[in-house]
Parts: structure tokens; C-alpha cells; sequence
């Protein structure tokens, strides 16, 4: 890193790929990028994935009668907007980012703080399907034959009205069961699934309040991979030992079913 640009970080660096950055901060990260081309072709591969991932879930976009709002910059703004606006955004964003790519972004003052919790959310998903996908007699707490009291259950720990646990027969995964686990301090949930091959995959989803981002993104660890990503408060993230067209297939399916 040169001295003309001492500090960046690769959440600036994914706010870069994701269109969040100013036109000044947007500058200092190209002229970054300039003098590091594998940092340049990386952020590259982002936004190339940003565009398919997008195009994937066009049709489940919704707009929001105050996106508008969220998107203008605060300080053009009233002050009392300027509340309206930080609480608005404040209930309707969690913490998901990685690897790929946001649908709506919202754009605020310090984008580095848009991603920081979000990239500790691929790496708890994939801890959490190391730990307990390997389980043979203790995978889960609740087991698939009570899937009413298991949805019921940690429905009311995230707070979550009508809970519903995504079904994925027919795509050849079956419920195996689900637990409840911490997500960055908060109760999260985490529902597994199996094929008739063995492979397993697993679903977790967290709460933040405090996300300022709206995202679908990659992350991959070796052979697995995770796909994640945000819808209000709620993040989702979908992990397995299979194909990303495999992975992309299930994360597609759970968030036509998860609430929104």
C-alpha cells in the first residue's frame, strides 16, 4: 500500500464494488486500485458477481415508498429528517457482506461501518456447519418430527412472527432438525438439511438492528461455500459442500420462503 493511500481496508474496498463510496472516497480507492492490480482484479470479480447475483433476484426485488429517502445523501436533508431517515434505515438493515454484491444499497456517511459486523456472518455460518454438520447422533435440538414446535420456538427467541422453516424436498434436501446458537452475540437459529447422497447443508439466520446494509453475497472456505444475504433486520446465510449452482438454487428457494 502506497503512501498516498495509508489506509485501506477491504470493507472500503467492497463498498468501492458495491457503489457505496462518495465520489471522493470513490476516487482514493481507484487511485489505490491503480497501483495494486490484484486488489484491482479482485474487486473486479466482485462487481461481475454483484451483476449475476442481482439478476438472479430481480424478481423478488421489492421497492419501499421511502427508499428515496434512505438513499439521499443525510445532509441534504432537514435535521428532523435526518432522524426519520438514520431510524428508518436503522429497522430496515441487518449485517451481511463478503464477496458479492447489494440490491438497493443504502448509502451513508462511513460505509466502512456498513460492513464490519456483516463479514463475521460468513465466518459464524461456516463455523456453525463445521461444528455440527459432522454430528452423527446430535446434529440438531429439535428434530423434523416436531417442525411446528421447532419453528414456534425459535420463532419467538428472533423474534419472529409465523416462523416459517423453508422446505427443500424438491430440491432433494430434507429437514434433519435445527438448533438455537448465538449470531454475533444475539439468539440466531439454524436449520439443517440432508440429501439422500448424505451432503448436508445448513441455515442460519441472525438479527441485527444495527445493519446499514442490504446485500447478496459469496463466501467460500476451502470446499464450502456460503451464500449469504439480508432483508431487513433478519440475515440468512445458506452453507454446504456442494456446487455454488447447487448452493445458489437452495439460498434462492429459502428466500422466496423466508419472511420479508
Amino acid at each position: 500500500m502506497n503512501e498516498t493511500n495509508p489506509i485501506v481496508t477491504e470493507a472500503d474496498l467492497h463498498a468501492y464494488a458495491d457503489g457505496q463510496l462518495t465520489e471522493t472516497a470513490r476516487a482514493r480507492i481507484e487511485a489505490y486500485l491503480a497501483d495494486n492490480p490484484d486488489e484491482a482484479a479482485m474487486v473486479a470479480e466482485w462487481q461481475v458477481q454483484n451483476s449475476g447475483i442481482r439478476s438472479l433476484f430481480t424478481g423478488y426485488e421489492k421497492a419501499r415508498d421511502i427508499d428515496p429517502l434512505l438513499v439521499a445523501p443525510l445532509r441534504a436533508v432537514s435535521p428532523a429528517r435526518q432522524r426519520w431517515a438514520a431510524a428508518a434505515a436503522a429497522l430496515l438493515v441487518f449485517a451481511l457482506g463478503a464477496v458479492s454484491g447489494h440490491y438497493g444499497p443504502v448509502f451513508l456517511e462511513k460505509p466502512e461501518l456498513q460492513l464490519a459486523g456483516s463479514e463475521t456472518f460468513p465466518k459464524q455460518a461456516e463455523t456453525a456447519f463445521t461444528v455440527y454438520a459432522a454430528e452423527v447422533r446430535h446434529p440438531v435440538e429439535v428434530f423434523a418430527d416436531e417442525e411446528a414446535h421447532l419453528a414456534t420456538w425459535l420463532g419467538k427467541r428472533l423474534a419472529i412472527q409465523n416462523l416459517k422453516i423453508p422446505n427443500l424436498q424438491p430440491l432433494g434436501f430434507k429437514l434433519v432438525g435445527g438448533r438455537l446458537l448465538p449470531v454475533d452475540g444475539r439468539p440466531g437459529a439454524m436449520f439443517m438439511y440432508e440429501n439422500q447422497a448424505g451432503e448436508r447443508l445448513t441455515v442460519m439466520v441472525g438479527r441485527n438492528k444495527e445493519n446499514r446494509t442490504t446485500s447478496f453475497r459469496f463466501a467460500s472456505s476451502g470446499n464450502l461455500e456460503t451464500f449469504y444475504w439480508v432483508d431487513g433486520e433478519l440475515g440468512y446465510a445458506v452453507t454446504g459442500e456442494i456446487s455454488r449452482e447447487s448452493l445458489r438454487a437452495v439460498a434462492e428457494e429459502c428466500y422466496k420462503q423466508f419472511p420479508s
